[in-house]
């Protein structure tokens, strides 16, 4: 008998858990682009429509690392099934939501529902497949990972362009039945071990709750609130400061923790997840960043953001396919650096933008980076999981996604904080050197206020408005130089981060990290 076939069942099984996956982490940035549409429908501020988003990545970040203790308890294939069911409830509740209260609340059902997806996926793939097939499903899973991303402003954009925002969540009907029925079919039965809640690591839950709920709360609206200057930004810092470290002593001191932090100090899988961070706060960050850009600079609307942000995503279906091949002859390591290369020279080469660099200049970027990120994702997580015994896994995968998603919350806050510093810095620094006595300012501001009355325009306000243009341009220079910054800067961490792939051990062949 052959050790490496895979029955149809089990692929289906696959299937489903990484199309659920797919769904969720799709759900993440699908918003984005459309945020606007959606504030506008909910009468919401852009303050107040800022929670859309980090309501999601809130709830999803607190209910990842609980995801392996409970699909050990409800059974993975009821636990799956019943969060599948829930989110689709929840987007529907989403897409008919009238207030922004309903909105924000509906989406933190969602993100506790679709948290479970992205961990599980990872699970049925390591659980399903043998060593040797492994490749192909972490393959499919890099699809979720970096492609969904990538792609989910271009799908919010094009839906709310063609139809209206409620769409956005409406299109999660046929993907979740689809899950529904595969995971149905594909997952054998289990007894549920419902008297591990009877002694369950409640002390442990609640602080990891508090804390890393209260981190990301902080991070995603630290900057719109003005950080510390605001009162409960300052209760979540204390929070997160309390609740962290005895969370982490709790679950290491503890004989049954619910989430097994000693994990960590496993070379090869504390490297990977450290890659992992990395990894999101380029992957987030970047998807973050561009859409911003090309709204604030270039003036671009939901579906233009996304036919430009699409050069990233849709040519990695036609590259994630060969990774598995290519793991079978190359160290795992060496594609996981040349990925991160190519991401990171990516990023590089978008820390030179002008204020004319708009769609088809950011071309060349976006397939660099449509290019090394597959090589990144698929064998990182083979690196990461394959010294792990089979008990470990489940954990093992919820650790490394958690990772990856506070990667993309810790990279998201420093990039919003930090653009926020750069554009005062460059527009001081280029309003100090155009002083209203230069020849050259001086005739700039007459031309334009010359045109500004050849169109009617009183002459004493001609003047005012020539001003306000040259105000304007200047923001705009700055905002560039702001954003080119920002994406130099992730590029550098990015390439710099290479050399934690010192710490992992060398793969055994087909890509797996060898057992500890």
């Amino acid at each position: 008998m052959n050790a490496d076939k895979v029955s149809l069942r089990d692929w289906i099984a696959v299937l489903g858990g990484v199309l659920g996956a797919f769904m969720a982490v799709l759900d993440i940035q699908i918003t984005n682009a459309s945020l606007s549409d959606i504030e506008g429908g909910l009468s919401a501020s852009s303050d107040q429509g800022s929670w859309i988003s980090t309501a999601y990545l809130v709830a999803e970040i607190v209910v990842i690392p609980l995801t392996g203790w409970l699909s050990r308890v409800f059974s993975l294939r009821v636990y799956l099934i019943v969060n599948t069911v829930l989110f689709l409830i929840f987007s529907m509740l989403c897409g008919t939501a009238s207030s922004l209260t309903e909105m924000i609340l509906f989406r933190v059902g969602q993100g506790f529902t679709g948290g479970v997806l992205i961990p599980t996926a990872l699970t049925i793939i390591l659980s399903k497949l043998p060593p040797a097939r492994q490749p192909v499903g972490l393959a499919m899973f890099g699809v979720t990972a970096t492609f969904a991303p990538a792609i989910g402003p271009t799908i919010g954009g094009w839906l709310t362009d063609t139809w209206s925002w409620h769409w956005i969540f409406f299109i999660n009907v046929i993907p979740a039945l689809a899950v529904i029925g595969a995971v149905w079919y594909g997952i054998a039965r289990e007894k549920m071990q419902l008297h591990l809640l009877k002694n369950g690591d409640w002390w442990g839950i609640l602080f990891m709750a508090a804390g890393l709920g209260s981190l990301i709360a902080m991070l995603e609206e630290g900057e719109e609130k003005a950080w510390f200057t605001t009162e409960w930004i300052r209760y979540a810092a204390a929070t997160a400061a309390i609740a962290i470290p005895t969370f982490i002593i709790i679950e290491l001191v503890r004989r049954e923790p619910f989430l097994n932090l000693r994990l960590l100090a496993r070379r090869g899988f504390g490297a990977s997840s450290l890659l992992g961070l990395v990894m999101g706060l380029g992957l987030y960050g970047s998807v973050y960043l561009l859409p911003v850009y090309l709204g604030q600079v270039q003036g671009y609307d939901a579906l233009q953001i996304g036919e430009v942000v699409m050069w990233a995503g849709a040519p990695q279906l036609l590259i994630i396919p060969f990774v598995p091949m290519i793991m079978k002859r190359v160290d795992a390591r060496l594609l996981v650096a040349f990925g991160f290369l190519l991401f990171g020279v990516s990023c590089v080469m978008n820390g030179y933008m002008s204020p004319l660099t708009a769609g088809p200049e950011l071309r060349l970027p976006q397939l660099v980076r449509a290019l090394g990120q597959p090589f990144i994702i698929v064998p990182l997580s083979s690196l990461a999981t394959g010294g792990l015994a089979r008990a470990d896994q489940a954990q093992g995968s919820a650790l490394f996604n958690m990772f990856r998603n506070l990667g993309g919350s810790l990279g998201i806050a420093m990039l919003s904080t930090f653009t926020t510093m750069r554009e005062h810095y460059h527009f001081d620094i280029i309003s100090q050197r155009l002083t209203i006595t230069s020849p050259d300012v001086h005739a700039w501001l007459d031309h334009a206020a010359n045109l500004l009355i050849a169109r009617g325009t009183p002459i004493g306000l001609a003047s005012q408005q020539a001003l306000g243009e040259l105000a304007s341009l200047v923001r705009s220079q700055a905002y560039t130089m702001t954003y080119g910054d920002c994406f130099f800067g992730m590029g550098v961490v990015l390439i710099g981060s290479i050399v934690l792939l010192a710490l992992v051990p060398r793969p055994k062949a087909g890509g797996a990290v060898a057992a500890h």
